[in-house]
């Protein structure tokens, strides 16, 4: 198993991502985890989880605007961001993802969690409330899902078809490609940063292949019993879906369904598209404040 870690004069000068990271180790062998943890350290956090091809930058303007109020947490996954990358397809799986993110979980030993989870972030994340639903007090749910292996979208098609044969993986140009609005430069460039060349990209190319869509992939029995977990979950669950996503369109339906903490909720369809921290921003804020303040 090759570790690569990406150099810390890649990250100098990003936009509006002024924040000082923190490492945690998990894993045999040892791999670094990155986070971001700002504002008050009494205060109840919030788990902001990214996922593909994107990282904790994805969160810049979100965290920006909770941290004077809130305590802001958000990881970068291994093969992400700042974390650890592996140098194989073969070394990521989605189990393995599952088990990091857990020992990290249990190392800053967080509680009473407010998780905001989109793409792969909920797919990891979601694990997380069913592993260890006592650590969460609620739970917003944005352009995600926990698939059991009972097919996906046209759009999902189209993606695993383009992630899997394009030569050259465009980080940056994919999330500017997911975006309603046209991201700078500088924004491109900051998700090019974790990746110095395309061995970076193992963890990034292999994520659409390890998606649970067929019966045959793996995980599908613990998504399932994730499931059984969440389906028992009666702490407030919030839908936040984008209007204009056709990967995930239409998730949200099966979350108000069978997850008792989402019935009554006000859910809220937000502009944008896939990466929909990118395109409203504030309106998470908003919603993140309002939900954590029991507005």
């Amino acid at each position: 198993m090759k570790i690569l870690r990406t150099p810390d004069a890649a990250f100098a000068d990003l936009p509006d991502f002024p924040f000082t990271p923190h490492y945690v180790e998990v894993g045999e062998p040892a791999l670094r985890i990155a986070y971001i943890d700002e504002g008050p350290r009494d205060a109840a956090p919030i788990l902001l989880m990214h996922g593909e091809p994107s990282w904790s930058f994805l969160y810049r303007h979100i965290i920006a605007g909770l941290r004077t109020k809130h305590r802001v947490v958000a990881p970068d996954l291994i093969g992400f961001g700042r974390s650890d990358k592996l140098g194989g397809l073969d070394d990521y799986t989605y189990e393995r993802h599952v088990a990091w993110m857990s020992e990290w979980l249990q190392k800053l030993d967080l509680r009473d969690i407010t998780l905001f989870c989109q793409d792969w972030g909920g797919l990891i994340g979601l694990r997380l409330v069913a592993a260890f639903p006592d650590r969460f007090a609620r739970v917003v749910v944005a352009n995600t899902g926990l698939p059991v292996g009972t097919g996906f979208s046209e759009g999902f098609q189209r993606w695993l078809e383009f992630s899997q044969s394009v030569p050259m993986f465009p980080t940056g140009m994919i999330v500017n490609g997911g975006c309603a609005r046209q991201l700078s430069d500088a924004e491109i460039a900051a998700y090019d940063a974790p990746y110095p060349d395309e061995s970076y990209k193992a963890g990034a190319r292999v994520f659409p292949k390890l998606v649970p869509i067929t019966p045959e992939h793996g995980s599908v029995a613990e998504n399932k019993a994730a499931w059984e977990v969440l389906s028992r979950f009666e702490k407030p669950v919030l839908t936040a879906f984008s209007d204009a996503d056709m990967v995930t369109a239409g998730g949200e339906k099966v979350f108000h369904e069978r997850v008792p903490g989402a019935k009554g909720q006000a859910h809220v369809t937000l502009k944008g598209g896939h990466f929909l921290q990118e395109d409203s921003p504030a309106e998470i804020v908003a919603l993140l404040d309002g939900f954590v303040s029991g507005r």
